[in-house]
Formats: C-alpha cells, structure tokens, sequence
C-alpha cells in the first residue's frame, strides 16, 4: 500500500514582484503573455521555470541529467577522443540508439542520425554507454564490416527519415536499455516520456503552472545603443542601435507536488521523499529563470510562499486573481495581491470546506497578520520544513 491513501498533494502559491525583466520570450523574440480575466498579462511558461529549478535542484545533489538528441553523436565524440577510428566510431554511437531496444530509437538520418524524441537520462550514462562500446569493440569491428559489405538504399532513408530497421543490433539491448532507464531525483520529480524503450517512461510528481502577473501587464519598449569605441575620423553615431522589449509586475506562482507518486517513483524509499519534497520547495521558491539576466539583473525573492497539504486533490488559486489585482493607493500591487490570495482562500475553505484540507501556513515579507493562510513561519527554510512535516501528518509551527 502507497504511504499516503488517499494521495498526499502539497500546493505552494507564490507571489512575487519582479521588475524590468524578459524572463521568458516567445518566438517573435518579445516577453511571452497571456490574456485572462479581460487583460493582458506578462508569463512565464512552465518549461522556464522548470529547467532553473532542475538545474538548482542537480547542482544542490550533485546528481545531473540531460536532455538531449544528441546521444549518438556524444558517444561518437567521446570515442574519437579515445582514439577511435571516425568511421567505427559513428557506427558506434548509431549502435548505441539501434540497441536500445528490439526496433531501436527513431532517428533523423538527415540531421547526422540524432534521435527523433529528446532523450531524458543521467548526465553520467554518456560514460557508461562509452565503456560498453568500449567492452564490445569487436562486435562492432564486425558490425561495421558487416555493414560495409552490404548494399544499402541510404537515399531511401534519407528521403523518408526511418530508422534503419535493417542494421541488425550489436550491442547488448538488455544492457543499453538499463542505462537509458536510469533515473536521477529530477527524473523522478518531472516525470519522462519514452516509449521506444520499455519500463522507461515514469510520470511526473510534479506540476508546474505558468506564472502570470495579477494584473495587466504589457510590454515595453526599451530602445538602446551600443557606442562605437574605435570610430573612424568622420565617423559619428552608434555602432549598434535596436529595440528591445520588457515587462515589469508581480507574478502568481503556484505548483504542486504529488508525495504519493514521487514515493513510488522512488521505489517506496520514504526519507528519500521527504528530503526532495523539501529541497524542491526551497527551490522553487528560491528559483529564477536566467534570460536577459546581465541586461536586468531582476534577482528579486518572493514576499509571500503559502503552502497547503491536502488529500484527494490539488487546488490552485489562480482564480484570485482572474479580476486584476488594483495597485494600492500610492501605487504597489504586492499587498493587494497577497490581500487577495488570503481572501480567495477563505473563501474556498467556506465553499468546499476543508476535510480535506490536512495543513496549511505560509511565510511572507510583511509581518501583518494573513488570517486565512494558515501558519506563520518566520522564514522560507523553516516553511519548507513545516510543510514536509505537515506531509507526513507531524504539523510543526
């Protein structure tokens, strides 16, 4: 039986103000945005906030993976290095991704042969898969010789971009296959998708919402110059002249970690849940996307984190601020927003009740009393803390 029956879900809402910044850009190179309640506001997707947490959460444990296309490619590198002969060394990283399962990964033979899906395994697996074409360097001499000897139709391929079902595996597929398997904690927390490979794919722990700011926020232009430092005699004006866009306001921040899941991703392993269900807490909170960083600088900390440990189900407040947050009087809208979370809660806690509802707290800058968030923690350390142990059904204040 799971630890937790029914499933434990810990939610965290965080409202942060953050200034001048391009935390998150789209595809026209301008800050991403999204219109709800009737207004615009500035986002921040999900896979931005995600990737900062895991490489925070990785360089905290020490534990790193990888996503990538280029595994054959890497593993051809790291050969050559080791004084492979190119050619033997190609076939070798083609072998590793043939290997990996009785039809092997799909791959773009256009693109130098990199896998069709984007790969999620340990950093460390690059080493392994190395060392096991290096443990079966004769089978792939005459996989190669084999496969030099045989007329192949590569136009064919290329055109239609198959995988090459008719190059027979070399390597060991039970041994490649438990390599790529291997998971890291942030494996464990987000989740994989891989179905070419057996037993590979895992769901995910964790959610993540985009973040949004509780009012309307558009983007803004910011012209700028880049001087001519060495300019010519005669020569006058900027060297550089281009406009760029940011957005400024305070964000809605809000995930959920599913403790029940995370344990059976874990293997059972409890105190291991526990630990990472801390971790990541603190993380999150403390995480920050990196785009535009030298040019805005918009290091701010969060003033709010409220947490909630319930059962059965998870439960967002973003409908608190459907109806855009009002600036105070004398400007500033992070009082108003954090008003407003407290009411909403309330307000759900009323609707819904709170049987379900195991623990509740919250940290914030401002030391005002927050009736409805449960409680108060003096720091975001010792929030994360509480709601671990409030997790496990031990509340401590």
């Amino acid at each position: 039986m799971a630890p937790y029956t029914p499933a434990r879900f810990i939610d965290l809402h965080v409202v942060q103000p953050v200034p001048a910044s391009l935390l998150n850009r789209g595809e026209d190179n301008e800050p991403k945005s999204m219109l709800y309640g009737g207004v615009m506001r500035s986002m921040v997707s999900p896979q931005a906030w995600k990737r900062a947490i895991r490489m925070d959460m990785e360089q905290e444990l020490g534990e790193h993976a990888v996503r990538t296309r280029n595994l054959p490619l890497k593993v051809a590198e790291a050969l050559t290095q080791a004084s492979w002969p190119a050619e033997l060394a190609t076939f070798a990283g083609a072998q590793v991704v043939r290997s990996a399962s009785m039809s092997g990964l799909s791959i773009e033979t256009a693109q130098k042969g990199i896998t069709s899906a984007l790969l999620y395994i340990r950093r460390d697996s690059l080493d392994q898969l190395t060392d096991l074409c290096q443990e079966h360097r004769q089978a792939l001499e005459e996989g190669l010789a084999e496969q030099q000897a045989v007329a192949v139709d590569t136009k064919e391929r290329k055109k239609t971009g198959k995988k090459d079902d008719s190059t027979p595996a070399v390597l060991p597929t039970k041994q490649v296959a438990a390599i790529i398997k291997q998971r890291t904690a942030t494996i464990n927390l987000f989740g994989r998708m891989l179905a070419e490979v057996a037993d590979a794919g895992i769901d995910g722990a964790v959610q993540i919402a985009p973040a949004f700011t509780v009012h309307q926020s558009d983007a803004q232009p910011d012209y700028f110059t880049a001087v001519e430092d060495w300019s010519l005699p005669g020569q006058s004006g900027s060297a550089h002249l281009q406009t760029g866009f940011f957005t400024t306001g305070v964000l809605y921040r809000y995930t959920t970690v599913n403790l029940t899941e995370l344990t059976t991703n874990l293997d059972g392993d409890h105190n291991r849940a526990l630990h990472l269900l801390t971790l990541y807490a603190r993380t999150f909170i403390d995480s920050l996307p990196q785009a535009k960083r030298t040019s805005t600088a918009p290091h701010t900390l969060p003033h709010l984190a409220h947490y909630t440990v319930r059962d059965r189900r998870p439960v967002s407040y973003a409908a608190a601020f459907e109806r855009p947050v009002r600036h105070a009087h004398g400007g500033g809208h992070t009082r108003p927003a954090i008003e407003a979370l407290s009411e909403y809660a309330r307000q759900i806690s009323r609707l819904f009740g709170t049987r379900h509802l195991v623990a509740a707290g919250h940290a914030a800058l401002d030391e005002t009393p927050l009736d409805h968030l449960g409680a108060r923690h003096d720091s975001f350390d010792a929030l994360a803390d509480a709601l671990t142990a409030a997790a496990t059904g031990k509340e401590t204040t």
